[in-house]
């Protein structure tokens, strides 16, 4: 299908999905929104894309949040339903069954931010700016900020970002949580790429149901998140890519997954 706000390619396993709206700073309009879902939903039954990179067209930015001209005039009931399409949309990204790696290649701000905060980790270029400035605006994070960042950063890093609104650069991002690696902007996307070559050669189904058991045990007690592991764990012999990778490790040979 082709899209008018995003670049979808698929290669090597690897399904990059660029939002296309570099005038606008690639900012989240609903038109959007819904072709990020559409588009989730035609990869998740792709098997030769494994893992999703999402990025930002343009060189500027990520994403540099929701699109104000949009939300401007927007009655109380329209920012709701809004917020709704956003929660929804990135609700996807993070419970989508193949792992989502957010390349974030400049600016990260508000909705921006909070997209890649649904995605399963965060590299940054060294130019990146990130944020949730909408308190400046006269609101507040609406797509799932004010539970995301706090569950990720602790919740008085997070106060004291979204009370604030400040920018930070990618190095505070880094040492506080945010993103897992810093990056020449040049090298980005060759180290993202890297990271999902090797991911998108283990075991498929193995990836999936650790994304998982990773999200249903995160908000539980110890006991019930062994159990989702345990339970999960035990279901996985009955794959075949359990069956191939242990053969194949016997055997001395590379695995053929299926990702069945």
């Amino acid at each position: 299908m082709s899209y008018k706000n995003l670049l979808v390619e698929v290669a090597d396993g690897i399904a990059f999905v660029k939002i296309n709206r570099p005038k606008a700073l690639n900012a989240l309009n609903r038109e959007t929104l819904l072709e990020l879902q559409q588009a989730l939903k035609e990869l998740q039954g792709k098997k030769d894309a494994q893992i999703i990179v999402l990025t930002g067209e343009g060189g500027k930015a990520f994403v540099a949040g929701a699109d104000i001209a949009e939300m401007k005039d927007m009655n109380p009931t329209e920012a709701l339903a809004f917020s709704r399409l956003g929660h929804e949309t990135l609700g996807m990204i993070e419970n989508f069954t193949k792992p989502v790696i957010a390349a974030v290649n400049g600016y990260a701000l508000g909705g921006g931010l909070e997209i890649a905060l649904s995605c399963d980790f965060i590299y940054v270029s060294e130019t990146a700016k990130l944020g949730v400035p909408e308190v400046t605006l006269g609101i507040f994070p609406g797509f799932g900020g004010t539970q995301r960042l706090p569950r990720l950063i602790g919740k008085g890093r997070a106060k004291e970002l979204i009370y604030t609104g400040k920018m930070i650069d990618a190095q505070e991002a880094y040492n506080q949580g945010i993103a897992n690696k810093v990056f020449p902007a040049d090298k980005l996307m060759e180290e993202v790429t890297q990271v999902a070559r090797t991911i998108a050669q283990n075991g498929p189904m193995a990836v999936s149901m650790a994304k998982d058991a990773v999200n249903a045990g995160y908000d539980m007690g110890a006991e019930e998140g062994e159990v989702i592991e345990m339970t999960a764990w035990g279901n996985s012999f009955a794959t075949h890519d359990q069956k191939e990778g242990m053969g194949a490790f016997l055997e001395k040979r590379k695995p053929q997954f299926k990702g069945e």
